[in-house]
């Protein structure tokens, strides 16, 4: 029987994530002091589940102050309207 492809790296990291994230050794990250990395990539390029994985790692709050942070330099600028939106973050807040 074939073996079945990790999911989840041992820091719980989707291995989804890893094109996004190919100056990286993606199981060597951790979540918290990669943090802003993760949150730019999954934000960026990140579908459903891994969506899903980012909101309940770090919760809405933070992603929210991140996009506030640094949206601007970190996403294109559809992303950035459509995660504003969804936010519920103005331009200038």
């Amino acid at each position: 029987m074939p073996q079945q492809p990790e999911l989840f790296t041992a820091h719980g990291i989707p291995c989804s994530l890893s094109p996004f994230l190919q100056e990286y050794r993606i199981e060597e990250l951790d979540p918290e002091h990669a943090r802003d990395t993760l949150i730019e990539r999954a934000l960026r390029y990140g579908n459903r589940a891994e969506l899903r994985w980012l909101f309940g790692r770090y919760g809405e709050g933070t992603i929210a102050d991140w996009v506030r942070r640094w949206g601007r330099l970190g996403l294109p600028r559809p992303h950035l309207i459509f995660w504003q939106t969804v936010l519920n973050i103005s331009e200038g807040n």
